[in-house]
């Protein structure tokens, strides 16, 4: 048997489009958080931010983040360092 949790997103994942739609239309369709929560398998401050969001703001579309974007070589830095560790036995040449 499996638990509630185990199905769950983890905190970097982000909700498609249509599953966000799926919230709203839920909503929309006079659905309790908790009975919205079970039948699309996401947390219940998941579906209220969502729901918060669309009726301040009109949208569930994410918005830009705050803070100094990375430079291309940050970037590409991390991006080699999580290549290389997640597969540590390819060569440079087919990393390059």
């Amino acid at each position: 048997m499996q638990t509630a949790s185990t199905n769950r997103m983890g905190r970097s994942q982000e909700l498609s489009k249509f599953k966000r739609g799926n919230v709203i239309g839920c909503h929309l369709c006079n659905k309790f958080i908790c009975e919205i929560s079970w039948l699309l398998n996401i947390s219940q401050s998941t579906v209220s931010g969502i729901i918060t969001k669309w009726k301040q703001l009109g949208t569930t579309a994410t918005q830009p983040r705050s803070g100094r974007p990375l430079k291309m070589t940050e970037r590409g830095q991390r991006m080699l360092k999580s290549t290389v560790l997640r597969s540590p036995q390819l060569s440079a040449k087919s990393i390059a």
